[in-house]
């Protein structure tokens, strides 16, 4: 008769486990840091701080809402809401028709196009107040600027791009849609790469057209990149800022003045903290309700 010995079960599996589960948080952390103390902290202090009257050295005195509701009933913020709803619609919608056309001419292997898709892209990689500097030049008001001289050729000009209330807006989308199209460009790209090749030879065969290969085989096949597209120019057109506070600063007149802009001046220019944290709460908030809806929207056709 032998006797068994059962030897006790080892718990190694599990402890590498728990090693392999703690090392990339390990490498998460610096980054999680750096995003709670720069970013997360901020956005929380100033929500608290859009409940108070800011005042340095006297003591932050609580309002409770009065912050939102002189944002939001401020005229020149209503104003602002405006041109920020056409800056940002504008701007995306011109953005993603363009980076869709750059898409589908600049589509393939060949290395001449990886060339010149690089030197494409550039735009959207580059410091947006290096490209604002740029377009300055461009829209120099006398006929020694680029467009102006264009202009002058043909007898007409100049014209006042940045310095006229009425066209200083659109200007200003100009420029949005210049920098904004090449990084659509990309995403779009990607989606096409997926598309299957058996279809567009199907299409040929059955002659269609161009345009019904495009709405029937293309747009379908790329929804998902046009959702992600679609997603990031909402979340862009809101938060518009830069491309405004290079070229005009929000004049002339107010007329290119967008919501970031004026809670900017509100912030620096005028010390009004509180004010100006409402106005960025506000901001945030319909973002994300914005996000959230372009997302619910995008999945549900997904699933059509």
């Amino acid at each position: 008769m032998t006797a068994t010995v059962t030897t006790p079960a080892t718990r190694r599996p599990s402890r590498v486990l728990g090693r392999k589960a703690v090392v990339p948080w390990l490498f998460l952390a610096p980054g999680l840091l750096l995003a709670l103390v720069f970013k997360f902290w901020p956005m929380a202090k100033g929500v608290w701080l859009s409940f108070f009257d800011v005042r340095p050295f006297l003591g932050d005195q609580w309002i409770g809402l009065d912050n939102y509701a002189r944002v939001l009933t401020d005229h020149r913020f209503q104003d602002a809401i405006g041109h920020t709803l056409i800056l940002g619609m504008g701007q995306s919608l011109g953005a993603i028709l363009l980076g869709f056309v750059l898409a589908l001419l600049l589509e393939g292997q060949a290395r001449s196009l990886k060339i010149i898709r690089t030197a494409v892209f550039l735009p959207a990689v580059t410091a947006t107040a290096v490209v604002g500097e740029l377009w300055r030049l461009l829209y120099y008001p006398t006929s020694d600027g680029l467009l102006n001289g264009g202009l002058h050729l043909l007898g007409l000009g100049p014209v006042q791009f940045l310095d006229n209330p009425g066209i200083a807006l659109y200007s200003t989308m100009a420029m949005g849609i210049w920098i904004w199209a090449p990084y659509n460009m990309v995403i779009i790209l990607a989606g096409l790469a997926g598309v299957d090749r058996s279809l567009y030879e199907a299409a040929a065969m059955d002659g269609v057209s161009l345009w019904q290969r495009l709405r029937y085989v293309t747009l379908p096949a790329i929804r998902p990149a046009l959702g992600i597209v679609l997603t990031l120019a909402a979340i862009r057109g809101l938060r518009v800022f830069t491309e405004v506070y290079v070229l005009t600063g929000g004049g002339p007149a107010g007329s290119t003045e967008v919501w970031m802009t004026r809670a900017y001046t509100l912030g620096f220019t005028r010390n009004d903290i509180g004010g100006a944290s409402a106005a960025s709460v506000v901001l945030l908030c319909v973002t994300l309700l914005l996000t959230v809806t372009v997302n619910y929207f995008r999945r549900r056709g997904d699933v059509r």
